[in-house]
C-alpha cells in the first residue's frame, strides 16, 4: 500500500545518513574530545540509519504483514533504547533535548503500532517516520552550529 512511500523514503534516509557523516568527517576535529557530541553524532546517524532500514524491509514482502510489523516494533524498540543508552550527558539546550526526547517517542509510538497492526496504523507510522527525520535533522542542525565548549587552537 505504501510502496511509493518506502521507495522513496528510504533513500532519502540513506542519502540523509551520508550527508551526516561528511558533517561529523569535516567536525571531527572539534568532536573528538567532547563525549557528548560524540553520543549526539551517532543518535543522529541512528535516526537516520533505522527509519531508511524500516523502509527497506517494508518493501521486501508488502503482503506479509507479520514481516514488516515485526521489522518496524524490532527496530522502533532498538531505536528507542539504543538512543536513551547512547546518550548520557545533557546538551544544556532545552530544544535539543526536546527533540532527543521527541525521537525516542516517536520510536517507541511505531514500535506499538506495529505490534498492534493495521492498515490505518501502517500510514500513522509512515507519517511518523517522516516526523522523526524532520525531528533528527533539527537535532544534527543544534548539533552542527552549537558552540565549542573549548575552543581549538591552530596545530591541535
Amino acid at each position: 500500500m505504501l510502496d511509493a512511500f518506502y521507495g522513496a523514503f528510504s533513500p532519502a534516509c540513506f542519502a540523509l545518513l551520508g550527508l551526516w557523516l561528511v558533517v561529523v568527517q569535516i567536525r571531527i576535529g572539534d568532536w573528538r574530545d567532547s563525549e557528548s557530541n560524540k553520543r549526539m553524532s551517532y543518535v543522529i546517524a541512528l535516526n537516520f540509519l533505522l527509519p531508511g532500514l524500516m523502509g527497506v524491509l517494508a518493501l521486501i514482502d508488502p503482503q506479509n504483514a507479520a514481516f514488516w510489523r515485526s521489522s518496524f516494533a524490532v527496530l522502533g524498540v532498538g531505536g528507542a533504547v539504543g538512543s536513551y543508552l547512547v546518550r548520557r550527558a545533557p546538551t544544556g539546550d532545552r530544544l535539543s533535548a526536546a527533540a532527543y526526547w521527541a525521537a525516542i517517542a516517536v520510536y517507541v509510538i511505531v514500535a506499538v503500532l506495529a505490534i498492534i497492526g493495521g492498515a490505518d496504523l501502517l500510514r500513522t507510522e509512515a507519517v511518523l517516520l517522516t516526523v522523526l527525520i524532520f525531528v533528527n535533522f533539527n537535532i544534527g542542525w543544534l548539533l552542527l552550529f552549537a558552540p565549542d565548549k573549548e575552543p581549538q587552537t591552530a596545530g591541535t
